[in-house]
């Protein structure tokens, strides 16, 4: 087992970051390994590595918006296992035991501030970041993705099956509790009504990632920005024939939220996607109709019967 990882470092201000090998913090029960695979850039990481807060502590591996998977995990974990996607946020320690932290205001603890980059534990080990290879930290600051897939049709049922191949957990949004039992079938962990307010009281700030494949008239923002924890992310790929209400900006300054929406995949993306559907045996719902019965799948389309793509056949 390596005690060291391979990280993009600043080592002076004025230069540009340069790869490295650096020492993992020290192993204890609480911890967890994690093989990075996305991190974020923020404005926080320029600041750092500028020297805009006060000097740096270099080399500095900057990124406090890291997503990973689980590689492995210390006795204590309960929260976690191997094969798991975990994200970490900007803190990484707390000391567990002062008044502050048990009152569960552990990003306030009396020992002070520990950054996911920059910072020092007990031991004196140094923190370090997203920009890198691999990841270890405290369990207790890691976050296993939970992705809410709101819509539950042909689109969201694909979004249903891929974000659990990928090991997330899953939770099936819809306005119609009748879309609960597909929700289920699909493999979703949990399922929530947008209408209903004590499934969305369970679930506020829960969300590390919200995928929309589709919504009606009466959708508000803040029901969503509601559920999505700090540096959350909701991303559209619904298209409907209306426009989008408008937003308030501090709905989501003040938590951090990340808007994004795409289109079709590139053809890179899309092999990518396709490889991953193979290695996964990811395998979509579907009905199949003759071409010559076109009208009568339209029909049927309509109707919204879909369970959950339809599919011309020759």
């Amino acid at each position: 087992m390596t005690d060291t990882f391979t990280g993009w470092a600043a080592t002076d201000k004025d230069k540009p970051l340069v790869q490295m090998e650096l020492p993992l913090r020290e192993w204890d029960e609480y911890c967890v390994d994690m093989d990075i695979t996305h991190c974020g850039i923020c404005a926080t990481d320029i600041h750092m590595i500028n020297e805009g807060w006060g000097p740096t502590d270099f080399p500095c591996v900057v990124g406090h918006e890291i997503v990973g998977t689980i590689t492995r995990i210390g006795q204590k974990v309960t929260h976690l296992k191997v094969g798991d996607r975990g994200g970490v946020g900007p803190e990484c320690y707390s000391c567990q035991k002062c008044p502050t932290c048990l009152e569960g205001n552990q990003n306030c603890c009396e020992r002070g501030y520990t950054g996911t980059y920059g910072g020092k534990l007990p031991n004196g080990d140094k923190t370090y970041g997203g920009y890198a290879d691999k990841w270890r930290g405290d369990s207790r600051w890691v976050f296993k993705s939970i992705v809410g897939v709101l819509g539950i049709g042909g689109l969201g049922h694909f979004g249903i099956l891929f974000a659990k191949a990928m090991g997330a957990k899953v939770v099936g949004m819809s306005h119609r509790d009748s879309k609960k039992e597909a929700a289920m079938e699909l493999g979703c962990d949990d399922f929530i009504n947008a209408h209903n307010e004590s499934d969305l009281a369970r679930y506020r700030k829960k969300f590390t990632h919200i995928l929309c494949t589709g919504t009606g008239k009466n959708f508000k923002w803040s029901t969503f920005f509601d559920l999505l924890h700090v540096d959350g992310h909701f991303m559209n790929v619904s298209a409907p024939e209306w426009n989008f209400p408008e937003i308030n900006p501090l709905q989501f300054l003040m938590a951090q939220i990340v808007i994004t929406g795409t289109a079709a995949g590139s053809p890179g993306m899309t092999q990518e996607m396709i490889n991953f559907a193979a290695e996964k045996k990811i395998k979509p719902w579907i009905k199949t109709y003759k071409l010559s019965d076109v009208n009568k799948a339209l029909d049927d389309f309509r109707a919204g019967k879909p369970r959950f793509r339809f599919v011309l056949e020759n």
